[in-house]
């Protein structure tokens, strides 16, 4: 016969314990958080079990805001727009655009984390960065002509690079971060500036990329992160369009059909 101790086993779990009187998070009471622990170091002590260092929240912060939106054509954004409007609660329309967060739209931090990786990895196997930068470009285009989190369909040069790479630079002066992510993804940048070809900079994803592994957060996460920070975008425009009375909003204005684009 199952007791109340087996079933308390059974989903017993480092992260949080809950009972009468008592929530704790990590295996701090939740009333000492409440009021005294930012966002991001809430984050970083759910995942990872500590309040961070400062510099180091702020770091995760500033990767953080720079992924909430990019506009009403991101698919993750259309699709919660159009679900707000078909009759279902905030939080479906929510739902509905995180789930477009795949490998193809969302998933380019994390594979850009594992890109990274892979170039650090042969450098500790006694290649220099740029052997082992051309090594690990040459391995994943065998798979795939696509370099994760670099180019942009939109942006020549994506305006969330400069300022978040600028961060890491001067994490990597104040040894907060070794710098090692950071100089596998300048090196694949690098080798994609080629004479007489169009540059080909690091985006966001790339960027936000470098921040994560220089933090210590395994590749999976960093698609775990965006998605958190997207989902504050998919929130605001969820909510913006379920207050403008639309119904049943389809991928393209009333009247025009389909014929005429």
């Amino acid at each position: 016969m199952t007791s109340v101790e087996d079933v308390a086993a059974w989903w017993a779990t480092g992260v949080s314990r809950m009972e009468p009187g008592v929530v704790e998070l990590r295996g701090r009471p939740v009333q000492d958080l409440i009021g005294t622990t930012g966002f991001a170091d809430m984050v970083w002590l759910m995942l990872r079990g500590e309040i961070p260092d400062p510099a180091a929240a702020r770091l995760l912060e500033a990767a953080l805001v720079a992924g909430v939106d990019h506009g009403p054509h991101a698919p993750s954004i259309a699709a919660a727009r159009m679900a707000a409007t078909c009759g279902v609660g905030l939080n479906n329309a929510i739902a509905t655009g995180v789930n477009m967060l795949g490998d193809s739209h969302g998933g380019a931090g994390q594979q850009c984390v594992e890109l990274l990786t892979d170039i650090c990895r042969r450098q500790d196997g006694g290649a220099d960065v740029a052997t082992a930068t051309a090594e690990t470009m040459a391995a994943w285009r065998q798979q795939t002509r696509y370099l994760p989190g670099f180019g942009h369909r939109f942006h020549p040069r994506d305006p969330r690079r400069d300022p978040l790479l600028a961060l890491v630079e001067q994490a990597v002066a104040d040894g907060l971060v070794e710098g090692r992510f950071l100089a596998a993804g300048l090196a694949v940048e690098a080798a994609l500036d080629r004479p007489g070809r169009r540059p080909v900079p690091m985006n966001i994803d790339g960027a936000t990329a470098i921040i994560y592994a220089e933090l210590g957060f395994a590749a999976p996460l960093a698609r775990g992160l965006f998605v958190l920070s997207r989902s504050v975008g998919i929130l605001a425009h969820a909510w913006e369009e379920s207050q403008q009375g639309r119904r049943n909003k389809g991928p393209i204005p009333p009247g025009i059909l389909p014929a005429q684009l």
